[in-house]
């Protein structure tokens, strides 16, 4: 039986999503052991990787189940019993047999919290605390990113990605009480590029680059940064199908 799981995690417990060597403290690592101890033991495909620090809203992977585990609902609770306090899933259910957790997804959708706020130690995982910026300046160019772009000057390098050609959907920025809030939503993200777009538009808020640099740096004419903010303030939200 084919199912798609959809859970939660708080990413600065872990290494990453990717499963690594044995040992090694990541989401898929976790899941692979919990799951053999439940006598799971397919492939889980993800809809894809987060980096070390990333926390996930709604992630999602898709499996095949053996057919004891045909009461899903009991299921979840043995995941969740194992799984808790740093990961919960969800919703567990059934799915067609073609369907792939990252192959089957057509749009995806983070965001990323930053607070100019004094640090509260309860929150710096959780929350990117950094000095104040110009609302303006950021609001006048994160529309920039939207549309179809080629992003290799906005990524880490990924031997795993032939091409950088992708399309982003919307991009909001806004405040919610003492937080700003930036949300992207595309077709497909490169490795470590939200994270090198939030800098570049820190940057912008700052004065140490400009929305002409953002354009230049978009059409591939000059690099002008490849700094990435820390990860603690982004999260996977949503994956639509």
């Amino acid at each position: 039986m084919r199912v798609k799981m959809t859970f939660s995690y708080d990413g600065s417990y872990f290494f990453g999503s990717q499963s690594q060597k044995s040992g090694v403290k990541t989401v898929m690592n976790v899941l692979m052991d919990i799951f053999s101890s439940l006598g799971i033991s397919s492939k889980i495909e993800a809809s894809g990787r987060t980096d070390r620090g990333v926390h996930a809203l709604r992630q999602v992977i898709s499996l095949d189940l053996p057919s004891y585990w045909d009461d899903l609902e009991k299921l979840k609770k043995h995941l969740n019993h194992k799984a808790l306090p740093h990961i919960f899933f969800e919703k567990i259910e059934i799915v067609k047999e073609d369907f792939h957790a990252r192959y089957s997804a057509k749009r995806r959708q983070y965001r990323y919290i930053i607070s100019t706020a004094m640090p509260n130690v309860y929150m710096t995982n959780y929350v990117l605390y950094t000095k104040s910026f110009d609302l303006k300046k950021i609001s006048d160019a994160v529309g920039c990113f939207e549309g179809i772009h080629d992003f290799s000057f906005f990524m880490k390098s990924d031997r795993d990605v032939t091409q950088a050609i992708r399309e982003i959907y919307k991009v909001r920025f806004y405040r919610y009480k003492n937080f700003y809030i930036f949300t992207f939503e595309a077709n497909g993200f490169v490795r470590s590029q939200i994270r090198m777009m939030v800098a570049f538009l820190l940057q912008i808020g700052q004065k140490a680059l400009s929305l002409e640099n953002l354009e230049d740096q978009l059409k591939l004419k000059y690099k002008y940064s490849s700094a990435l903010v820390e990860p603690n303030g982004l999260y996977l939200s949503r994956i639509w199908y």
